[in-house]
């Protein structure tokens, strides 16, 4: 069974963490939701981010969201693919040095990865946008642009996704079908009906 790997954090945002983890785990995929400082079977708190009309996302306590594998037992080389969810955790898991050096290490193997919303401000801080095409979530667009990434728009629903190579990008979690759609062709896999 191929593993793909989600860097979670506290105050991940809800549905970029849950919904990927699942639809990944319905194709056969055995996912692994990793945290630094904790182990399997702690959870995070996540944060639910919504478009209610106001000049940014509203937020409001989400669910807790189990942690499933071990951290530092992390080894890229097992894994299919990546996938960096939003919210708050982007922000400060950064700031972990493993954290960008499991990136490069997807990055440089050109293993697929699939970052949304605030997740892209991780792939910033690894360095590995540059001469890239990106987008993320349209706060986050200046730290895209002066990594040295060309920005790209997406649809007026949040719904689109951006593909370079083997990244797969999005601005929020509406955009969860293109993404995983994109994501999982990165990884080789078909879906049909």
């Amino acid at each position: 069974m191929k593993k793909i790997l989600v860097l979670a954090g506290d105050y991940v945002e809800d549905y970029e963490i849950m919904v990927p983890f699942q639809m990944l785990q319905m194709l056969g995929y055995e996912v692994h939701a990793v945290c630094p400082g904790k182990k399997p079977g702690d959870s995070v708190r996540t944060a639910i981010h919504d478009f209610e009309g106001d000049q940014t996302y509203s937020e409001k306590r989400g669910h807790n969201f189990g942690i499933n594998y071990d951290f530092d037992q992390v080894k890229t080389a097992d894994y299919a693919g990546l996938v960096i969810p939003g919210g708050r955790a982007p922000e400060y898991l950064r700031l972990n040095q493993r954290i960008l050096e499991i990136v490069r290490e997807f990055n440089d193997a050109k293993k697929p990865i699939a970052a949304v919303c605030h997740g892209p401000q991780i792939l910033v801080t690894a360095g590995v946008l540059k001469n890239r095409s990106c987008t993320a979530y349209p706060a986050v667009k200046p730290d895209v642009v002066d990594a040295g990434a060309t920005w790209c728009d997406f649809n007026a629903t949040l719904s689109s996704a951006t593909v370079d190579g083997n990244l797969v990008t999005a601005p929020a979690w509406p955009a969860h079908p293109a993404l995983i759609a994109e994501f999982v062709k990165l990884l080789g896999a078909k879906i049909s009906i």
